[in-house]
């Protein structure tokens, strides 16, 4: 069987289109996010202060002066490049499903950060299990796309398990500047994963959770005898597969996606879950359509 290319043509030319309904529809942000703004010498005003000795003469604010007799200095708010970091799950549970997962979610950072490049953000790729496995430094601009791709195209998911709390805190020691922290996992974390995007919400990142299931582990297919792998541990079980025990992990599943439901929701974090059967760029209109990324 012929192996079909992950980023071919046909794949770019959805890229773009996606890119220019991002634009259309938020204004050139990536998904409706701002660029953060501090004080500067911009154009927009923010607020006075006291005038100082040796400050700008040109700031002062000569109609407060006028008025009151006060002397003000203005400040102006001046935008800053979005820095987007996608946190993309390479544990081994990743590399399951069919389709597969991890080839999945590694479509869907591609599309993320070719909007992100395109807007002229500043994106970055840090692929984790239980630790930082490999890590695509900060870029700007669309002519980096190929690079993107190239990385994302070698990862491979593996690893001994899945520790997102332990990542961000390497993570967040190696980043530049705060900003969007795309996670991009199905959320199989044996720590747990509020704990990671805990750390990340108090490190003064802004998380956002992208769920990746397969087919299989929304509804799986199977019953009778059968031997059961854990993808992380190795660790082997025979069990039979009645409809009863079916359902009982239907409703354990059901549990776990309300429990991230609702730990995101509590918190106001933006979250979308998807199964690898979806075509990515059908994921990301979806996500535009319910502005999922807007806070």
């Amino acid at each position: 069987m012929i192996a079909v290319p992950m980023f071919d043509a046909e794949f770019l030319k959805r890229l773009e289109y996606l890119s220019l309904l991002s634009k259309q529809a938020f204004n050139g942000k990536l998904l409706a996010q701002r660029r953060s703004k501090r004080i500067g010498s911009g154009i927009e005003f923010a607020d006075h202060r006291d005038y100082l000795y040796g400050d700008d003469l040109r700031y002062l604010d000569w109609n407060v002066f006028a008025r009151h007799g006060d002397l003000l200095l203005k400040r102006f708010q001046e935008e800053e490049d979005l820095h987007v970091y996608l946190l993309l799950d390479a544990s081994a549970s990743m590399d399951t499903g069919e389709p597969n997962k991890f080839r999945f979610a590694r479509q869907i950072a591609a599309a993320l950060a070719y909007i992100a490049l395109a807007d002229m953000d500043r994106v970055s790729v840090v692929a984790y299990d239980h630790k930082i496995v490999n890590t695509l430094p900060l870029m700007r601009g669309k002519n980096n796309v190929l690079r993107l791709l190239e990385f994302l195209e070698s990862l491979s998911a593996g690893g001994e398990g899945t520790d997102l709390k332990a990542v961000v805190d390497d993570f967040s020691r190696r980043a530049s500047k705060r900003g969007l922290a795309l996670v991009i996992s199905d959320l199989y974390d044996q720590e747990g994963f509020q704990a990671g995007i805990d750390r990340l919400r108090h490190q003064r990142f802004d998380p956002h959770v992208i769920q990746v299931q397969s087919p299989q582990e929304v509804s799986p297919p199977w019953l009778g005898d059968i031997e059961l792998v854990d993808a992380e541990t190795g660790r082997r079980s025979n069990r039979t597969i009645t409809q009863e025990a079916r359902q009982r992990y239907l409703d354990r599943f059901a549990l776990f996606n309300e429990s991230v439901e609702k730990y995101c929701h509590s918190y106001g974090l933006s979250h979308a879950r998807a199964t690898s059967d979806v075509p990515f760029d059908a994921v990301l209109l979806k996500m535009m359509r319910t502005a999922n990324f807007t806070q």
